[in-house]
């Protein structure tokens, strides 16, 4: 007669591969999900990169038009008084990114 001893050993490994195909799925959903917030804050910042830019010559409809190019919702537009000035808010998912942008002349 075989011990009951010898007959459990082989499910403690079972157990254990187990745990660790659970332990190895939750690691991999966590970095897929941080992966994803990385990839739209770094698009957001983009966005709102390009849109500060255009926006200085072409206005909102420019900084709207690049936005959405990057696949990003424009938030906020605004001119300085002067009008040498734009700084803009870009959303992508979750991320929100800001950027501003001059065309006056760099002061020593």
């Amino acid at each position: 007669m075989v011990s009951s001893s010898r007959r459990d050993r082989g499910q403690a490994g079972l157990v254990v591969v187990m745990l660790a195909t659970a332990l190895f799925v939750s690691l991999t959903v966590a970095a897929v999900g941080f992966g994803g917030r990385l990839i739209d804050r770094t698009r957001a910042q983009t966005a709102a990169d390009a849109a500060a830019l255009a926006s200085l010559t072409a206005g909102r409809s420019a900084a709207r038009a690049l936005a959405e190019v990057h696949g990003a919702t424009l938030v906020m537009f605004e001119r300085s008084s002067d009008g040498e000035q734009v700084t803009v808010v870009v959303r992508v998912g979750a991320a929100t990114a800001t950027a501003a942008a001059t065309d006056a002349p760099r002061t020593p």
